[in-house]
């Protein structure tokens, strides 16, 4: 038989210690008791606190084992400084040092004997008490002092004590146990004193608790320190997971089987979250299983037989009806029928009645914990749970849109204790499911994406009509009675989400539905319906604004993931209006995740057709068709525009038809183009008007004027637009918008003008997404007809007054480098066009100001100083004048060479286009350029460039790219200089081993287009060089043996870019690369990687141009070779090809990377093709052999015209 528990009394006080209250007569008139402050009613000043631990600790180190009073003096000091309350909250004044705690738990350590088992208790629990308390970080001796105590105690001292002995432990290894191996060995072997107590057999839940509190503790993983030994890991997850799916022990308290549960739950978590965890056969389907039937602990109605493991499936595996006793709840009588059963608690006895009237449960009541429902007990009625729960939630009646937790009684069927009993059960089985749903988060964020994908079925619902629905997350949404539960399901729910676009990219329901079987993208598509109506609903029927908040959210990652192109149309506008409302909503959070959800909306798959008709939509429209919630009364608190507060409107149908959205009058087209869209209006009005109503705590004035929104609000309003890592509304919809660049202009200067950094932070960010808008409208290639473009002289106007406003100041705020940052990226997003047309002074402002940027100390502003000036250098009007390119070069060249790895990625990027810039100006004004640019200034330009090819790969790949365009610049006279050979050959061999290295497929991408650039130079001298033979050799080992098909593309164009015949240099190197080309055209098929294979045919199309190339070129010298390759196995194969290159068959898209337009051969019609070939046969008719093998040149010859002729003569026939 155990022993009882000692149970400490508290520290004897004197008389004058304890304060004196006035009586207060008993009447319903007295004044409510209010607690004193801490400064009123504790026993004395925090430094009385801290004097009563230093006199104590220096009492026990003045303690030797050997005196004669020890023990009853331990136990003095014990009880004295267990008496104290060291709580931070309590008092933060309280300066106890933690080294001071460390010395005294390990003095006191050697004085308490094993043996006197009552003192070891109280050491326990002083133990817990300080370092729970303190939150003492301890050091590794003092760590491995108290260990080593409280394990050896645990063997020695009786069973009785071993409860409070564990909550020492768990509290000293609380985040050490990676720091404590040696014991964890003992602790969590096979007959552990840990593994014994927490064993599902273990009759003393007490223990058991205590005991899986502990393994959770020394799982727990700190941020920054090294995670557990996956040995123990393992050990102590398969403890946690057993207990989870071991049944409550016969005769054992509810409440205490509870929280035995959520010592395991919390231990669970602490082995997901503690580090990389890898799920071993069926523990996942395990672990979710067991998860899914503790998320439903203690709910009404739901008495099912759960499955030991869930198993991956794209249909929902129902759980069965437990046919052992109908449904009921462990304690309390079985719910009648039409009506939720209420009970009346002590709390809510003391409760006010908020407002007039009778309670309809639309109020939702949180009891003095914060987490329950204070009005209803959790009913799942009959019919609401097992296979009858999903009907509420299928039809959408009136009904069905209160959840249970909404819908109560007026009498209670229990009295006040029992009542009592039953709300701190309810309270308890909360908590337990509320940390079901935290570890199910865990396993969400742990596991990889497409595994968890297989196990949707079994959390989200899909269609429950036809069927009884399986309990999913939204059982728990829409039924659960603590706004704490809902929302942990919400958070998992959008875990799932996030991130799931290429998953939910399969669904599809656009097509007509097939009869004989469901397709699996039909399935998905249904799925994704039911998650909208599902999260619908719990938008309607949700009050507590926390949860609602995390509502709006899970929809905002639902609208970004979802395949709304592959869908019917008609998901969006009914959570569009149904939205709006909650922009008015008193709590700040809500009103951010409802901006979060429109930014989620607009940039989805930018642009929708649905969406624009709604940005179409006036507000008047809206004002009166949109759904008004029940909540409307503790949603408005304000007006605007005129509108009356919809608390003060009739309450209308939240489920109105979307075809209920007609405006009051008419409109002609050109005022609906006009109009600005209610979004951005809303967005406008946020950031800039005041608010009506000063009842919101959140952000209000101080002064006598009105307030604006608090900043979260408006920089959410601004990132609706502008922010974010997708198109927002002005990226996606900028036709919707173009028509109101002035008011936009209004709005960015009214941010810029701000005190707030943020808030001009997302200014700029705005004036940079409309000057982007406005130059992807007038890039070519997005065909944008002219009279759908922004006109040109409202576009310079528009600039004008940017550049002439507070953007300034912006650019010069020092203080902020962010802002600067943010203000350089505006300059760049200038239409280059209309730079031309601003006046000179500006022009000259914009670049003095972007040059001086370039020398700041904060790494940021100089990298975006510079990207603007490699922008700026491809301006027609600015590229043709040499000191700007000059002045542009030397701060580029700087920058190169900065600490930063950003400014110099940036730079390399910048020279990049600086150096297309001179092959543009060599071409359309020629030699004259040339000439004025200074050869020094290109000598230093080659040699960044060759050093820069050697740094990290993102400064690589536009070093190369310039190598190749200064390389194709130099003039003749330019490469004889003697001061020009060393570099010229240190940049072609740094472009050798660029092509030649294991670097990323995107630097040997352009190091191949820069070789083959440098090709296009008619001075390099190529048949002579002594770097020549490499560099071809380069090529043909990379067109050979690369596994990226888009670099053996780059390559083969760079080998048939040499004009003549000397340039490949002598006949065996003529011959090399010919035989390179033609072993990658016969491979030319062989991929191990699907993803390549879809550019062989762009491929085999650059090798078919490149061989009929060199045929082109060839001389009487190459004829053996040609004429050898073409007479074996391999020339019919080169036969084949050429056939269908020769006939177009084979098209040559596809590439779809940057320069692929340059591939050779691509842009040629097959007449044009066969005309090349035929006069290639004419050249070689026409030569005559020479030298040496005249009589193998000769025979040579006749076999490569005959290859010919016969080509022609198929291609004829065919």
């Amino acid at each position: 038989m155990e022993a009882p528990t000692v149970l400490l009394a508290p520290a004897l006080m004197s008389h004058s210690d304890v304060h004196d209250f006035p009586p207060v007569a008993l009447s319903a008139e007295a004044t409510p008791f209010t607690p004193l402050g801490t400064d009123s009613w504790r026993l004395g000043s925090p430094s009385d606190i801290e004097k009563q631990f230093s006199r104590c600790a220096a009492k026990l180190r003045d303690l030797r084992a050997d005196s004669g009073q020890l023990r009853e003096e331990l136990n003095l000091l014990f009880d004295q400084l267990l008496s104290e309350n060291y709580n931070k909250t309590y008092d933060p004044n309280i300066n106890i040092r933690p080294e001071d705690v460390c010395t005294l738990l390990k003095h006191v350590s050697c004085l308490v004997p094993l043996s006197q088992e009552h003192l070891v208790i109280k050491l326990c629990q002083l133990v817990h008490h300080l370092l729970n308390q303190l939150k003492v970080i301890m050091d590794e001796r003092t760590l491995n002092v108290l260990v080593n105590y409280t394990a050896s105690a645990l063997k020695v001292c009786s069973t009785w004590t071993h409860s409070d002995i564990l909550l020492a432990l768990s509290t000293i290894v609380y985040g050490n146990g990676p720091q404590c191996p040696q014991h964890l060995s003992d602790l969590l072997s096979k007959d552990g004193v840990l593994l014994l107590y927490s064993s599902p057999s273990q009759p003393n839940m007490e223990l058991r608790r205590v005991a899986l509190t502990c393994m959770a503790n020394i799982c727990l993983r700190i941020p920054g320190q090294p995670p557990l030994d996956d040995q123990y890991r393992s050990v102590s997850f398969r403890v946690f997971l057993q207990t989870l799916q071991s049944p409550k022990p016969p005769n054992t308290d509810e409440l205490f089987f509870c929280i035995v549960i959520q010592a395991a739950l919390k231990g669970l978590q602490c082995c997901l979250s503690g580090g990389k965890w890898k799920f071993v056969g069926e523990e996942l389907g395990s672990v979710l299983a067991a998860l899914k039937r503790i998320m439903f602990q203690g709910t009404p109605g739901v008495s099912v037989d759960w499955p030991a493991v869930l198993y991956p499936a794209t249909l929902p595996q129902y759980e069965g009806l437990s046919a052992s006793k109908p449904a009921e709840t462990p304690k309390p009588p079985e719910p009648p029928k039409e009506a939720a059963v209420t009970g009346k608690t002590s709390g809510n006895k003391k409760r006010k009645p908020r407002g007039k009237g009778k309670k309809t449960g639309i109020e939702d009541g949180k009891g003095d914990d914060g987490e329950e429902d204070g009005e209803a007990v959790p009913a799942l009625q009959k019919g609401e749970g097992g296979r009858g729960e999903g009907q509420s939630l299928s039809k959408p009646s009136g009904q069905s849109l209160y959840p249970s937790w909404k819908k109560n009684s007026s009498d209670s069927e229990f009295s006040d204790p029992e009542g009592s009993a039953q709300c701190k059960l309810r309270l308890y089985q909360g908590r337990v499911r509320q940390g079901a749903l935290h570890c199910l988060l865990a396993v969400v964020k742990g596991v990889e994406k497409r595994t968890l994908y297989g196990y949707w079925s079994s959390f989200i619902p899909d269609s429950p009509i036809g069927r009884p629905p399986p309990l999913t997350l939204f059982t728990i949404i829409l039924k659960d009675t603590s706004p704490k539960v809902r929302a942990c399901a919400l958070q998992v729910l959008s875990a799932m989400l996030d991130g799931s676009r290429q998953f939910l990219a399969v669904a599809e329901d656009t097509a007509s539905p097939r009869t004989s079987y469901t397709p699996f993208s039909f399935s998905l598509a249904t799925a994704v319906r039911e998650l909208h109506r599902s999260l619908s609903l719990a938008l309607l029927a949700e009050t507590s604004p926390q949860t609602l908040t995390q509502v709006i959210k899970c929809l905002a990652y639902l609208v970004a993931n979802a395949p709304y192109h592959r869908l019917r149309p008609g998901l969006l506008s009914p959570l569009w209006k149904q939205m709006r409302p909650y922009v008015r909503h008193r709590d700040v959070n809500v009103r951010v995740s409802v901006l979060t959800f429109y930014g989620a909306l607009v940039t989805t798959q930018a642009p929708l057709p649905e969406v624009q008709l709604l940005l179409r939509l006036p507000e008047a429209s809206s004002i009166n068709s949109d759904s008004i919630t029940p909540q409307e009364s503790a949603l408005s608190w304000r007006q605007r525009d005129g509108v009356p507060s919809p608390s003060r409107t009739p309450v209308k149908s939240s489920l109105r038809s979307s075809s209920a959205h007609s405006p009051h009058a008419p409109r002609t087209p050109c005022e609906e183009d006009r109009a600005l869209p209610w979004l951005l209006q809303l967005c406008v009005s946020l950031v800039t008007q005041p608010r009506e109503d000063q009842s919101d705590s959140e952000g209000a004035g101080t002064g006598g004027g009105a307030a604006l929104e608090p900043s979260p609000v408006r920089l959410e309003a601004l990132q609706v637009r502008d922010n974010g890592p997708c198109p927002y509304l002005v990226r996606g919809y900028f036709s919707l918008v173009q028509a109101c660049l002035c008011e936009i202009w209004k709005v960015s200067a009214r941010c810029l003008g701000e005190t707030d950094p943020s808030i001009q932070l997302h200014g700029t960010k705005l004036l940079e997404e409309l000057g982007t808008g406005i130059i992807q409208q007038y890039r070519a290639e997005n065909k944008v007809p002219e009279s759908s473009r922004v006109p040109m002289s409202q576009v310079v106007l528009f600039w004008s007054e940017v550049l002439s406003g507070p953007l300034n100041g912006a650019l010069q705020s020092e203080q902020h480098p962010t802002l600067q940052t943010s203000a350089c990226d505006t300059l760049s997003s200038i239409l280059p066009q209309a730079f031309a047309q601003l006046p000179d002074k500006t022009q000259l402002m914009c670049i003095t100001v972007l040059l001086g940027l370039t020398y700041s100390e904060n790494y940021l502003v100089k990298t975006a100083a510079v990207r603007a000036l490699g922008v700026y250098i491809l301006f027609p009007c600015l590229r043709e004048d040499v000191m700007f390119v000059a002045d542009t070069a030397n701060t580029i060249l700087t920058a190169l060479d900065d600490r930063s790895p950003n400014v110099r990625a940036k730079a390399a990027w910048s020279l990049g286009n600086l150096t297309d810039t001179l092959i543009v100006n060599m071409e359309s004004v020629g030699v004259d350029f040339q000439e004025e640019l200074s050869d020094m200034l290109l000598l230093k330009m080659l040699q960044a460039a060759t050093r820069a090819s050697a740094d990290k790969d993102r400064v690589k790949s536009n070093a190369v790219r310039a190598l190749g365009n200064l390389l194709h610049f130099l003039r003749q006279s330019q490469l004889t200089r003697s001061v020009f050979q060393c570099p010229l050959e240190d940049a072609v061999r740094a472009l050798v081993k660029t092509i030649q290295s294991e670097a990323t497929m995107k630097v040997r991408w352009n190091a191949c287009y820069a070789l083959g650039n440098a090709f296009r130079n008619p001075a390099l001298p190529l048949d002579s060089a002594p770097w020549s033979c490499d560099a071809f050799s380069s090529l043909c080992h990379v067109v050979t043996s690369c596994k990226n098909f888009k670099v053996r593309i780059k390559s083969a164009a760079a080998l048939a870019i040499p004009a003549n015949r000397g340039c490949y240099g002598d006949s065996e190197r003529f011959s090399c690369v010919w035989r390179s080309l033609a072993t990658a055209l016969e491979n030319s098929e062989d991929t191990n990687d699907f993803l390549e294979y879809r550019y062989s045919a762009s491929l085999r199309l650059t090798l078919s141009q490149a061989l009929l190339h060199l045929l082109s070129v060839s001389q009487s010298q190459d004829m053996p070779a040609l004429g050898e390759s073409l007479n074996r196995e391999e020339g019919r194969g080169i036969k084949d090809y050429l056939i269908k290159y020769l006939r177009a068959e084979e098209g040559g898209g596809g590439e779809g990377a940057e320069g692929e337009k340059d591939a050779v051969g691509d842009s040629f019609t097959p007449q044009q093709r066969v005309g090349g070939l035929q006069q290639t046969l004419i050249r070689l008719n026409e030569m005559k052999a020479e030298g040496e093998r005249q009589g193998e040149e000769e025979r040579g010859k006749e076999v490569v015209v005959d290859f010919l002729e016969d080509l022609l003569k198929t291609c004829e026939e065919l």
